[in-house]
């Protein structure tokens, strides 16, 4: 075997290693960052739960006051 061929393989092993090594470290880094976007996303989607439950109550709330109202004027 050549000294070229063989410079040649150690390159084509080294250069596979590290694409694979690269792709490998990106996609943890992708998966990281996306169950941390998730999590934002839920506690927002929390939040507006809460917020429409207490819109829902404000509205059942004031309801009850103009009934009371309505009575005391009587």
């Amino acid at each position: 075997m050549s000294t070229e061929l063989l410079v040649a393989l150690l390159a084509l092993a080294g250069t596979l290693t590290g694409s694979f090594t690269g792709i490998l470290v990106a996609n943890k880094l992708v998966n990281y960052r996306l169950e941390q976007l998730e999590k934002k996303v839920e506690k927002h989607n929390n939040l507006i739960e809460r917020v429409a439950m207490a819109e829902n109550e404000i509205k059942i709330i004031n309801h009850k006051i103009d009934d009371l109202s309505k009575e005391s004027d009587k």
